[in-house]
């Protein structure tokens, strides 16, 4: 196996997000590309991550599943600068990392056995149903998160009468509302809740394009996803169905 990225940024970027729900993935190379799916320790949130084959300027591989510790897989790719190239490559129980830039750096990772269970993201969201589907700046979605967690510890997504609304009660509250001359809603009324515990880290990824699709329905898991022509990371997190205060 040796992949070679051109600008590594996209990568380092959503491995950094990934850490901060997951320990330790299977990173997995096949015809179409890298990809990354992991469930949360607390069985609350999924996370998918994929690059397309066509994204590497390099790409000789068969199919391989490389367990990895992602909090040490971070910290290498932060060694990354603007500029640098990438050069991953498996040698025996070890994945090798060369760093291309005014100096040539090298790094190897031990490669490790991943404890849980394997999961495929794409399979797991074809069984869900969504009613609804809002397309939104991604700097918007951030700053309405942000307003609800100064108030609560989860919000809802609504959407009545043609309106996307993220609420947060407590004994404050919070409210953003969205028609649709500042997002895309395609949706039927309905209303669910969810942890901004998960949802704060999950809208970090809005620093890697500039919008961001999500789809709930009523009482149903959310789906958030972020996408660009290099890479798409996507979010899957389980409703909080407890009353409202």
């Amino acid at each position: 196996m040796l992949l070679k990225l051109e600008n590594p940024a996209l990568l380092s970027k959503a491995i950094d997000l990934i850490s901060e729900l997951v320990t330790e993935v299977r990173l997995k190379v096949g015809e179409f590309g890298m990809s990354i799916s992991a469930m949360d320790p607390a069985n609350v949130s999924m996370v998918g991550f994929k690059i397309p084959r066509s994204a590497f300027s390099q790409y000789e591989t068969g199919n391989e599943a490389l367990g990895i510790n992602i909090d040490n897989f971070k910290k290498i790719l932060k060694r990354c600068t603007t500029g640098n190239s990438l050069v991953l490559e498996k040698k025996e129980n070890q994945l090798e990392i060369q760093v291309y830039g005014k100096i040539k750096k090298n790094f190897s990772l031990s490669l490790i056995d991943v404890e849980s269970e394997e999961i495929d993201f794409d399979s797991k969201i074809a069984h869900m149903e969504f009613s609804s589907t809002v397309e939104l700046d991604s700097a918007d979605l951030v700053e309405s998160i942000e307003d609800c967690a100064v108030v609560a510890d989860a919000c809802s997504f609504i959407i009545k009468e043609k309106k996307f609304i993220i609420e947060a009660k407590s004994l404050n509250s919070a409210r953003s509302e969205f028609s649709e001359d500042e997002a895309k809603i395609q949706a039927e009324e309905c209303r669910s809740r969810y942890s901004l515990e998960y949802l704060s880290k999950f809208i970090k990824g809005a620093k890697l394009c500039d919008k961001t699709i999500l789809q709930f329905a009523n009482d149903h898991p959310l789906k958030m996803k972020f996408k660009t022509e290099h890479m798409e990371l996507g979010f899957v997190l389980a409703p909080r169905v407890e009353t409202e205060d």
